[in-house]
């Protein structure tokens, strides 16, 4: 390209975009698309992809066809080129009749440079008719690894692309992807017919992204723990399902953050204002289903979270792509459990058996980046054909805690062996059972249990040499198949290593403890009573004796012992830390609290203890509908058992859930309905009973013999009505 043109690109890139200078191969790409050739981008999230096909868009005569498969990104890109003083425009689902035909008749007009299609939208044919009469300078097709079964989110309409731009005229064509392993790159341009583009190919190491992996282990204890110390910053967290999209957006909510639901069940309007929320720092934390996808271009997201773990290392690398596009530092963390793996195995169940083992082998390459002791970015750049030559990122989870190594020298040769010997035409698995002599039919039907190698492995576990071959794969001693999916080649460097071998470590896998508990309870945990902190609950205890003397009340009254147990766990510092403890609410923190308060908090500086802000997390409340309905029917004087009816639960659950209500500080008035079963006679007897009792316990009262002529129910009953009156 001549001086003078690079000068009117570089002109316009400061005049609408307010940029100085190109990034990577941008000049390159906008360049051989403005001279008509086909071009193939394969350039990482956040890299600037979109700009390659918005500024020749901008520049060209006629209208740039984007193809886009997320109506979410349409919406951001539109809305950020209208803002630049572009006209461009959507074409998809959300529109009215009257909008379609309007953008219809702008196109046509050449008022607009960039049409946004969805490939459904894209194979109607009232819409080929339409973009048969437009004079289009180019076509765009974002995300291109949509057309490949190995993609992370194969979309059937893709494959119909082709089609549909040879019906439009001998038009150049630009497609883009940020995750395209070379199985995904052969397949687009197969697909595309361009296997003759431009390819340009930018690295996939995004440096200033920090990988980590946990196992997943009272996760939602972990995110807010993790989110506290990351007040005020932009989050994206990803969940598997709809609900759990819910669930979490609303215990941060309950937690003191400012988070938003998005995903494909929620009204299109209520989805498009969390979407501008976020954007417009509204709310911080936007989460989603990984399903559904994010097309939110936000430069500043500073953390990416996956509470569940994706169904591919290529949809999780571009979903963690979306965390620092600004060039700052962003995290990426990842909660993995076996758990979720088999849930998503599940969800697979009802596909076509080719289909089924497609998923699987993408489920296990994460299954194998999550286990794997090797730099996560080493395995990120390996999966997607890079080579990372440095030993340490310094920017991962492996690197900077590194797991003990071992010397693999001759485990490697092993696995070199046995890919050899086996014909080079199997994969990780069976390479496996050969190595560790297993009866499988499999194996002997190739007679592969006639090899020098089978068996050489035997005394060490599967999960051990699986390891090793991955490792294997990764060090690059052997390769992937790019034609046959799963099977295993020797490269020239594992040949080599063959003939003239020399030490080499490996390490062990993480290990992920299948029974580890993952979730806490949709209410608050109870505490664990051998868990608390004795000489703290002895000075609990000794404050609430004394309170209880001088108020003449029994101790219990004031708090019960399981609250005492927590508060010795959790050691709650603040009014709304001490509600939170089961048992106490609210009204009990303003009646009782201070002194417990004080107490709590001298014990806590003297002896430098984490406190409860740190440890506990308040649960969403799933409960509140029930017990707002339950207070308002006894306000009206409804009797107890149509308030049962109406919920459709026993009365001994709703004695459970008015107890609930109770404990934790709600005063209840139930004389309408004592009145009903109980005289006042026996009333006073049972209110002096638990007056003067050293426990509230029911099990003790039935003891009594003074109680003989009582039924459980009237003393849990008379219990609630002590409660209110003196302890709330």
């Amino acid at each position: 390209m001549l001086a003078e043109e690079t000068d009117i690109l570089k002109g316009k890139l400061k005049e609408v975009f307010g940029y100085n200078q190109f990034r990577g191969n941008q000049q390159a790409i906008i360049e051989n698309i403005l001279a008509g050739k086909n071009t193939f981008v394969i350039m990482p999230t956040g890299a600037g992809k979109s700009l390659c096909y918005q500024l020749p868009a901008i520049i060209s005569d006629g209208l740039a066809i984007v193809i886009s498969p997320l109506i979410a990104l349409m919406k951001n890109q539109v809305d950020q080129l209208r803002a630049f003083g572009i006209n461009a425009q959507f074409l998809n689902s959300t529109l009215t009749k009257g909008e379609i035909n309007r953008v219809k008749r702008e196109s046509l007009n050449g008022n607009i440079k960039l049409l946004y299609v969805a490939p459904e939208s894209l194979t109607k044919e009232e819409n080929v008719n339409f973009l048969q009469q437009a004079n289009i300078s180019f076509v765009a097709v974002d995300e291109a690894h949509c057309i490949s079964e190995w993609g992370h989110d194969f979309r059937p309409e893709y494959r119909r692309i082709k089609e549909i731009i040879g019906q439009l005229g001998n038009l150049p064509v630009i497609a883009l992807t940020a995750t395209a392993t070379p199985k995904v790159q052969q397949d687009i341009q197969r697909n595309l017919q361009m296997e003759d583009a431009d390819l340009f190919k930018s690295s996939f190491n995004r440096t200033n992204l920090f990988y980590e992996v946990r196992p997943k282990k009272h996760a939602k204890k972990q995110l807010v723990q993790y989110l506290a110390k990351h007040k005020n910053n932009s989050g994206i967290i990803y969940c598997l399902s709809r609900k759990k999209v819910q669930e979490v957006a609303e215990i941060l909510n309950v937690n003191g953050f400012n988070a938003a639901p998005y995903h494909a069940g929620l009204d299109p309007s209520i989805r498009e204002k969390n979407q501008d929320d976020f954007l417009n720092e509204n709310v911080n934390i936007i989460v989603a289903t990984i399903a559904f996808g994010m097309g939110i271009d936000k430069p500043d997201v500073r953390f990416v979270i996956h509470y569940d773990v994706p169904k591919s290392l290529e949809g999780y690398y571009q979903e963690t792509g979306r965390a620092g596009r600004d060039g700052l530092q962003g995290e990426c963390l990842m909660f993995y459990s076996h758990n979720d793996i088999n849930k998503l195995e599940k969800f697979n169940k009802d596909k076509s058996v080719q289909e089924r083992e497609n998923a699987l082998i993408l489920l296990q390459e994460m299954s194998y980046y999550a286990e794997s002791p090797v730099c996560r970015r080493k395995q990120l750049l390996h999966y997607f054909g890079e080579e990372y030559k440095v030993d340490n990122c310094e920017q991962c989870d492996n690197c900077q805690n590194p797991k003990e190594k071992f010397q693999a020298e001759q485990e490697l040769k092993i696995v070199i062996e046995a890919a050899l010997t086996t014909g080079e035409r199997f994969g990780l698995t069976h390479l496996v059972n050969v190595i560790r002599g297993s009866e499988n039919q499999y194996v002997k039907s190739y007679d592969h249990d006639k090899l020098d190698v089978y068996g050489k492995g035997n005394e060490e576990s599967i999960d051990f040499w699986k390891s090793n071959v991955r490792q294997a794969l990764i060090y690059e001693f052997l390769e992937k198949d790019i034609e046959n999916i799963g099977v295993l080649k020797v490269s020239e460097r594992g040949r080599k290593f063959l003939k003239d071998s020399y030490p080499i470590k490996f390490a062990k896998d993480h290990e992920y403890a299948t029974d580890a508990s993952e979730e806490e309870n949709s209410e608050r945990p109870r505490v664990d009573s051998k868990a608390y902190d004795v000489k703290l609950f002895g000075l609990l205890k000794g404050l609430r004796k004394k309170i209880a003397d001088q108020k003449e009340l029994p101790p219990f009254v004031i708090f019960q012992d399981p609250s005492l147990e927590e508060m010795a766990t959790t050691y709650p510092t603040t009014e709304a830390e001490l509600a939170n403890v089961n048992g106490v609410g609210m009204g009990k923190v303003q009646k009782f609290g201070q002194q417990f308060l004080s107490l709590i908090s001298d014990y806590v500086d003297e002896n430098e203890i984490t406190t409860a802000s740190e440890v506990v997390i308040k649960s969403s409340v799933n409960r509140s509908k029930m017990k707002i309905f339950i207070i308002q029917q006894i306000d009206k004087k409804v009797d107890l058992e149509e308030i049962a009816d109406a919920k459709g639960i026993s009365f001994d659950d709703l004695l459970k859930e008015i107890e609930n209500i109770c404990y934790s500080g709600t005063k209840l008035n139930l004389d309408y309905y004592i009145d009903q079963v109980l005289d006042d006679e026996k009333q006073d007897d049972l209110y002096d009973y638990f007056l003067n009792a050293d426990t509230d316990n029911i099990q003790e009262a039935l003891k009594d013999q003074d109680n003989e002529d009582y039924s459980e129910e009237e003393l849990r009953l008379m219990r609630i009505k002590f409660m209110s009156e003196y302890a709330n």
